[in-house]
């Protein structure tokens, strides 16, 4: 038969399965614009079905005048593949922003078809801010050393002296100089908080179950800055232990718990989603391990209250930048210290009604050894409240 023949016969079902099995959109474009083919990650992204898919163009799937249609008009004349980075291609229906990576090449072997493949940036901008997170927090480490050295021996002096002034004042003297004490030991404590940055030692980790900790947390928040505040968990109660420190996981989300509370301070129907799902895909390198390994284990905290500013988002995570007014900054760094150490992703998603910092930790493997398991929660089974309130 004739080769146009052969370019009407639908894929081999081989080459289907295949298309399936990649976690990026792929498309295949007719000559009129219709969409002619796409494989099951088309279908999750503009969240239709690739039945009613193949009865649009992609003009109607795609926002007015995008790059994407002039990418494929290039590569139709110049017959050559053309890749472009960073584009938009978001509409209301999909829920506003949508960055990709397009890759768009012609079908040799059907004239006037053309491949095109989608990456979403979420990946990418996962591991740039990682990267930033960790150099910021890293930057601290000098600044912190050089503070406990030079500001806290002064400052002890500064107290001293008050103190001993302080004996023989008047009362109203009194005031002024308990006010100074009162300031110096102030800027200890900061100076305090900000040693922590300094400690590059190695991060004792083992298995934990991570519902163990969000009860732990959860209880300790009830039971004081959140007491009136509503709690919703969804767990995946088959979720292996996490590779981690106990210890300093209480800390991480102790801190997300909170800073989700003070969010909700002005809300009356406010309340903080804790959730944990297998999500598999991102990998990373983990301190102390020259082999890349998966985060597969997500945790997210999340709030419905007024969200984060658009302009401190991006540098949510660095020393200093806070939207409370009595705030230092610091908790939120030394979050992205911590998931850093362990090797591990932070990110933040926010809009009003809905924010979420989302963790993705490496899981414990019996096949990595380490120095010491005996403070850690070494059970890989559910925790009985995880299991019983899994929704």
């Amino acid at each position: 038969m004739s080769s146009a023949a052969e370019h009407r016969r639908p894929l081999p079902s081989d080459s289907d399965a295949i298309l399936d099995a990649l976690p990026n959109p792929v498309l295949l474009i007719g000559p009129d614009g219709k969409i002619v083919g796409a494989n099951i990650a088309t279908e999750a992204f503009f969240d239709i079905s690739t039945q009613f898919l193949k009865r649009q163009s992609l003009k109607e799937l795609v926002p007015f005048g995008s790059p994407l249609l002039a990418l494929i008009d290039q590569v139709r004349s110049s017959n050559s593949p053309v890749n472009e980075y960073k584009v938009d291609l978001g509409t209301p229906r999909m829920g506003g922003d949508r960055q990709v990576d397009l890759h768009v090449a012609p079908l040799t072997e059907r004239p006037g078809h053309i491949v095109v493949m989608l990456q979403e940036r979420s990946i990418a901008d996962k591991m740039d801010r990682q990267l930033t997170h960790r150099s910021a927090a890293r930057s601290v480490i000098a600044l912190a050393a050089m503070l406990a050295h030079e500001i806290k021996n002064p400052l002890s002096g500064i107290r001293g002296a008050a103190q001993l002034l302080e004996q023989q004042a008047s009362s109203e003297d009194r005031m002024l100089t308990r006010l100074i004490c009162d300031e110096a030991d102030r800027i200890v404590t900061l100076v305090d908080r900000m040693e922590v940055f300094g400690d590059e030692r190695p991060v004792v980790r083992g298995p934990v179950n991570i519902h163990s900790v969000l009860d732990h947390v959860k209880r300790l928040a009830q039971s004081g800055f959140a007491r009136n505040i509503r709690f919703i968990e969804d767990y995946d109660p088959s979720l292996p232990p996490v590779l981690a420190n106990q210890d300093q996981l209480i800390q991480v989300f102790l801190n997300l718990v909170k800073n989700a509370a003070e969010a909700l301070i002005d809300v009356p129907d406010g309340e903080i989603q804790l959730t944990t799902a297998f999500r598999p895909g991102v990998r990373l390198s983990v301190p102390g391990q020259k082999s890349r390994v998966s985060l597969p284990l997500e945790f997210c905290v999340r709030d419905n209250g007024p969200g984060v500013p658009d302009d401190l988002l991006p540098n949510l995570f660095d020393p200093f930048v806070t939207t409370k007014q009595t705030g230092s900054g610091l908790g939120l760094a030394l979050v992205a210290k911590i998931v850093g150490d362990h090797g591990g992703i932070i990110e933040c998603e926010s809009q009003p009604r809905k924010t979420t910092f989302r963790v993705l930790m490496p899981m414990y493997s019996t096949s990595v050894k380490h120095a010491d398991h005996s403070s850690r929660d070494g059970s890989a089974g559910k925790s009985s409240s995880a299991s019983q309130g899994a929704k």
